[in-house]
Formats: structure tokens, sequence, C-alpha cells
């Protein structure tokens, strides 16, 4: 969301924009999440709207940025469910509501259908997405500063004027919009009214599938009963370079203040993604595994994310806990707040729905 922010800000003549970076840009779910995109997913909810503009955001930037440096690429979406040979309760009569591609070959196919088409359902490389945005950020005049805040600078009418970071001083600022994720919620300290973010742990891994495999542009969203009966849900994305990406296996395991402590759960976590990957893929089960990875998607206690003003600091924004739809909605969401900045509106999405003020925000409470 920062990244986002800092492109869209940086479009506006006569605006300077610094982005504050603890750790790396696309360090943690930037850059480790799917890339997944869904245009009519959310409609169902108030993300709807935000989803669509978002999903065409996504499609002019890949005329902006260039597709292939981002990753992006429409797909065919299907669901697949499956059993393990000795899985119990049987198999039952296969029910194909959706045609199986040839990599997926590894038997026990219960049910499919299909999701998505190519257009409603794509895909980018959030790491080179995020950061082919900051570059022509940077290439528009955004500047960067490494370190982590320490707080805010604020005068008697509690406006912002500036941000605290150690070992730097204080940077002058009227607008701070705070977009660290899931640890969008340490910012608290300085401002009292920030609702919590939290976050959900995820697992993936990154395997590349032999030359001439034939994994095409299929996303696969998986139900696997095992043989002691258990049902897993890894999803599987297969990228434009060549590469799969295979995620799963969600944990409450305590967020770290520090990005860069993440690490995976156990080697068995990655161990069972990995297991229904091959076991629906030959192809798959003889990949090698390029990388191993954990992120923390960023939660909210009613399960919408939090876009706009503060309460109670003039210039202060926040744009956190969007979720598993943070890349998808990372777009709308940055130009919303860029317009909201700019120009103390905003056009282009409807965002009243993710006020921050509109209070339920105690975990528990929903």
């Amino acid at each position: 969301m920062g990244v986002s922010t800092a492109y869209y800000l940086a479009t506006r003549k006569g605006l300077t924009c610094t982005l504050v970076e603890r750790h790396e840009v696309a360090g943690a779910a930037s850059g480790r999440a799917g890339g997944f995109l869904a245009l009519d997913w959310n409609d169902s909810s108030p993300v709807g709207r935000l989803a669509r503009k978002s999903y065409k955001l996504h499609q002019d930037l890949a005329q902006a940025l260039g597709a292939e440096q981002i990753g992006y690429r429409p797909l065919e979406t299907i669901s697949l469910s499956a059993a393990a040979p000795r899985a119990p309760g049987g198999k039952g009569r296969p029910r194909l509501g959706a045609a199986l591609p040839g990599w997926l070959d590894g038997g026990g196919v219960v049910a499919t259908s299909k999701m998505g088409t190519h257009e409603t359902t794509a895909q980018v490389h959030p790491r080179k997405l995020t950061l082919a945005m900051w570059a022509a950020a940077e290439a528009l005049g955004a500047k960067m500063v490494r370190g982590v805040v320490r707080g805010l600078s604020v005068d008697g009418g509690s406006n912002v004027t500036g941000v605290e970071v150690e070992g730097v001083g204080t940077l002058d600022a009227d607008a701070v919009v705070v977009a660290l994720g899931p640890w969008s919620g340490q910012a608290s300290t300085w401002l009292p009214r920030l609702p919590p973010v939290g976050g959900q742990k995820a697992h993936s891994a990154l395997l590349r599938p032999a030359p001439g495999a034939g994994v095409t542009g299929t996303a696969v969203f998986t139900a696997y009963k095992d043989e002691e009966g258990r049902t897993r849900e890894p999803e599987i994305y297969p990228r434009a370079d060549g590469t799969v990406y295979v995620c799963g296996e969600s944990s409450a395991t305590r967020l770290p203040a520090d990005p860069a402590d993440i690490t995976i759960d156990s080697e068995g976590t990655i161990g069972r993604i990995l297991e229904v990957a091959g076991a629906l893929s030959s192809c798959l089960r003889g990949a090698e595994v390029v990388a191993q990875s954990a992120c923390y998607l960023p939660v909210t206690a009613d399960g919408l994310p939090l876009i706009g003003r503060v309460p109670g600091v003039r210039g202060a924004f926040v744009g956190a806990g969007h979720s598993c739809w943070g890349i998808l909605n990372g777009p709308a969401t940055g130009l919303a707040l860029a317009e909201l900045i700019a120009d103390g509106a905003v056009r282009s999405v409807d965002i009243a729905p993710f006020d921050p003020a509109r209070g339920g925000h105690e975990f528990g409470a929903v």
C-alpha cells in the first residue's frame, strides 16, 4: 500500500513523496504473496467496487510498466476436489464441471468447476510489480529513507508536521500514510485512535518444473482429502516465468516485531503443501523447490480494510488490513489515498465502507 500510494502521489505535479522503509521494498507479503487477481469475487461484499476498480488499474499498470516486467497475464481459474488413494469416505463418481489441464495428472479427482476466465481472473508477480511501481515513483521524484519510524511531530492544532525516524531525525511532512501491513498497529503508539490490525500467517513454496513440463496458465484452488481424512486447501498459481507458486497452511504464529525475523513454522508445514501439489501433478512432484517462505496477511476485526483519515490527527492516513486481497486492491487503495491527500476527496472509488472511524474494531467484537 505504501509503494502504491507513493506511485500515484508521484504522478501529481508539485507533490514530493518520501517512503520510509524499515526492511526492504517488497520484503514481506508484498513480495511473497501469490499475486492472484479477481474482478468479481468480492461483489457480494463492500470490497466489490474497490476490487473492480483495482482490477482495471492492474491492466493499466501492465500497459504503463510492461506486462512482462510485472508478471501480469490473464488466467483461467478452476476449483478441484480430490482425495488420496486411501482417504476415508470413498471418492464417488467424479463430477467434472471444468476441463483439467494436462499437467494435473495425479488422479483422485472428485470434482472440478470453473471459477474464472481470462476476462475475470489474472495474476501479477507481486515482487516485480512492487519494485516496478517504486522504480517508476523514484523516476518521478519520490525518495526513500531507510529507518524505523518512532513517532510523529504534531502541532498544537493536532496537525501532522513531521515524521520522527530513528537515527535520521525528523522529516518534515504535512501528510503521513501508515501502510505497514500487519505491523500497522504499531503506529497506535503515536496515533491512539488508529484501529488495530493483526496478522494471519501463511506459507508458500516456489517450484520450478522441468523444462517442457507443459504447465499452463490455470490457477487451481484445491480441496484435497488426505489419508487421515483431513482436508487441505493449497492454492496453485503457475507463473509466466515458468515457476509455480503454491501456498496454504495458515497458522496463528505470533507476528514478529521486525519483518526480517519471519520464518517458516517448520519443514513439515511446507512439506504438506508440496505433498498435495505432488499428488495432483507429477511434474510438480519432481520440481525443484526454488524458495520456501512465510508472510503475514494484515487483517482487521470486521474483515474490511482501513482506508482513509486516522481520527484525531489531521494529515494522518492509513491503508492497511486487506487480508488476502492486498495485491489485488493495492492500486485502487493507493490511488484513493493519493486523491484524498492531494485533492481532499476521493473520486475514483467509494471508500466510505473502509473509514477508520467506522467503529467495531476490537478483535473478538465481530
